[in-house]
């Protein structure tokens, strides 16, 4: 889906500043998501990544900054508000329970129900239809609606909580770490559905510390460094040279190594001086 760039952004974050006591978290930070668009956003540990999803999610408020969900200025005061704005997120833990089924973990919280009040009870064949229709649109192949859903794989567990956050209404999805604990094969199974929810005219933004799959899927890329962004440029600016660069603390270590040429060189001369008397 080719992404209109003359529409404005369906999430905006503007000068987006978080304090905890004395600490810093973010720090002027200023990102937009469009729909048909993955933005990527990287960082090490402590850079900040979590307290700006939690932010957008609406488990965290904000201290300084403007947050705007299509044009509109929001301040979500829970994660319920953000996901009626159309903003889903998923976890690391993914919020499935492993020995309930498929279909019950697709609609967990949100079960469908038939029959009069008081005697209402689960509509369990739409549940299972709509479930397993859902999951195969998305070109999703699970042996069985009905096994527990502790028993497929890291990178298939992903994708129903993918599946099911799309089938729900989302138009953001967040995406914290979904490669983190998977191996490579999982991880390209989770990538291949991060590009089918761009495809299906999803916002979504991808949370990793992995520059090498943010590039396989990116279409615009945020670099947190202790709280403020060191970069925000889109994949036509970039390569993935310079993404790990950024990513690593490039203009650190280049800084690191200027500075021990500029120890090492006196040294070296003060070596020679030496020899030179010893003669």
């Amino acid at each position: 889906m080719a992404v209109d760039k003359k529409q404005p952004p369906i999430l905006e974050l503007t000068d987006i500043g978080k304090n905890f006591g004395n600490i810093h978290a973010l720090r002027g930070v200023s990102l937009s998501v469009r729909q048909g668009e993955v933005t990527c956003i990287l960082g090490d540990n402590g850079a900040g990544k979590s307290t700006l999803i939690k932010i957008i999610s609406g488990l965290h408020g904000y201290d300084s900054g403007a947050y705007r969900v299509a044009g509109e200025k929001v301040r979500f005061a829970s994660p319920r508000e953000a996901l009626d704005r159309g903003i889903a997120t998923v976890y690391q833990d993914l919020a499935l329970t492993p020995q309930q089924s498929v279909w019950r973990n697709f609609y967990l919280g949100s079960e469908l129900t038939k029959g009069p009040w008081p005697v209402r009870r689960l509509d369990v064949a739409t549940m299972r239809r709509t479930a397993d229709e859902e999951l195969q649109k998305m070109g999703i192949q699970v042996p069985d609606i009905d096994q527990p859903v502790g028993t497929l794989s890291g990178g298939q567990r992903q994708v129903v909580a993918i599946a099911r956050a799309i089938h729900f209404g989302a138009e953001v999805l967040i995406l914290d770490e979904p490669t983190a604990a998977l191996g490579v094969k999982q991880s390209g199974v989770v990538l291949k559905y991060i590009s089918a929810a761009r495809d299906a005219g999803l916002g979504v933004i991808f949370i990793t510390h992995n520059p090498h799959h943010a590039f396989l899927v990116g279409d615009h890329f945020a670099v947190l460094r202790q709280g403020e962004l060191e970069l925000s440029a889109p994949r036509k600016e970039l390569t993935l040279d310079d993404l790990t660069h950024h990513m690593s603390g490039g203009a650190e270590l280049d800084a690191l190594k200027h500075e021990l040429q500029r120890i090492e060189a006196p040294e070296i001369g003060a070596v020679h001086d030496q020899g030179g008397s010893d003669r």
